[in-house]
């Protein structure tokens, strides 16, 4: 298992470049649209994308904070909802994991 100091490394690392694609998302969102009926058509359905996006980026956001709030309190690694060890198979692949396999 990766230790607590190289999980906060990898988290902040991921946090920072998630905090970048967001204010690029609100940026572009916030462009007004062309005056052209087809072109604005067309916009309309990838701001709709890039909305989703941005939703999903925030979701990642909030609980890679989570996690780092978790590292700062001793608390990493345990399930939020049944106190259990999360397994380290499961931090590897998601170090953001709160939840234990059983309960997400």
């Amino acid at each position: 298992m990766a230790t607590h100091a190289a999980v906060r490394a990898a988290l902040e690392a991921r946090l920072e470049e998630l905090t970048r694609r967001g204010a690029e998302i609100e940026s572009d969102l916030s462009n007004p649209g062309s005056s052209d009926w087809s072109e604005n058509a067309v916009e309309s359905e990838d701001d709709e994308v890039l909305s989703g996006v941005g939703r999903v980026t925030k979701d990642e956001i909030q609980e890679i904070r989570l996690a780092l709030n978790q590292i700062e309190t001793g608390h990493y690694g345990t399930c939020t909802a049944c106190g259990e060890k999360i397994s380290q198979e499961r931090l590897a692949v998601l170090p953001y994991a709160t939840k234990c396999i059983r309960c997400a």
